[in-house]
């Protein structure tokens, strides 16, 4: 089921022409519909699988480096799949999930195994999205203190967006480009209130008036 309707997925967007974000929404919603039709527990297995076929990536150099490197063969790729496989075993008795398999075959097969953490953090997004779970970034210049953050998650849950969601959660993400102020994403909305922000407002405004 995930290898035909990514497939089909696939010559239908035209994939060549698209963003990296729009290929990455296509393998995911493929894999999360695969995964969900087999049921909430086998779910809630590919999402585990997957996290830590990420984790591995990000803290693993060879690792980052397979899955990125272009100039790798067809069958160089295939070949080095049983290494991520091996990452994502929860349970020597169960294995991996087929659902898992499938779609890192797919993304061998099609030259798209550097979208991988794109597509796995695009899956996330669609399971947290069935859970009812609302994830906000806060992004400042400087680590947020443990009182701010619980500040900002009872306001948080006070809006409308708060209130639709069963759980919600509140990361911080450094970033000293902001370079002061908060950039805060919930949902598919975003509140930017960053220095940086506010400089590049200003910079447009002194250039329209030149």
């Amino acid at each position: 089921m995930l290898l035909s309707s990514a497939r089909s997925a696939a010559v239908s967007a035209g994939f060549g022409r698209r963003a990296a974000s729009a290929i990455s929404s296509k393998y995911a919603q493929a894999a999360y519909s695969a995964a969900l039709a087999k049921s909430p527990q086998v779910l809630t297995k590919v999402q585990t699988e997957l996290n830590a076929i990420d984790k591995s990536i990000r803290e693993a150099p060879e690792l980052q480096q397979f899955v990125t490197n272009p100039t790798l063969s067809v069958q160089e790729r295939a070949q080095g799949l049983p290494n991520l496989y091996a990452r994502a075993e929860t349970s020597k008795k169960d294995g991996v999930s087929d659902v898992t398999k499938n779609l890192l075959v797919l993304l061998s097969e099609n030259g798209r195994l550097g979208e991988t953490e794109h597509v796995i953090e695009t899956f996330n997004e669609l399971v947290a999205k069935y859970k009812g779970e609302l994830t906000v970034t806060v992004t400042s210049a400087t680590p947020l203190s443990k009182d701010v953050l619980t500040r900002l998650e009872s306001t948080l849950k006070q809006s409308q967006t708060g209130q639709k969601a069963k759980t919600l959660k509140v990361q911080n993400k450094v970033n000293p480009s902001v370079l002061g102020g908060l950039v805060v994403d919930f949902g598919e909305k975003t509140i930017d209130l960053s220095v940086s922000s506010r400089i590049s407002k200003l910079n447009n405004l002194l250039q329209q008036s030149v």
